[in-house]
């Protein structure tokens, strides 16, 4: 059983990773100086989803982090 949920831990933390990795910058960083920052938007509903699937893979690593700390 502690085996399976190290295992589960293990792969939400990188998918965790991931899913933060993908997000879309909030600021103009570097892509602002030539006015490119806006060339490369992504659209809203995709960001909308991909802030629920980062959701998600925060609430297993929290609970499962919680059970192990448990055991």
């Amino acid at each position: 059983m502690k085996t399976f949920l190290i295992a589960v831990q293990f792969l939400s933390a990188v998918l965790l990773v991931i899913t933060v990795l993908l997000h879309a910058a909030k600021g103009e960083g570097l892509g602002g100086i030539g006015g490119a920052a806006k060339l490369f938007g992504t659209p809203r509903g995709l960001e909308d989803g991909l802030n629920k699937i980062t959701t998600g893979c925060a609430v297993v690593f929290l609970l499962v982090s919680l059970v192990l700390g448990i055991f």
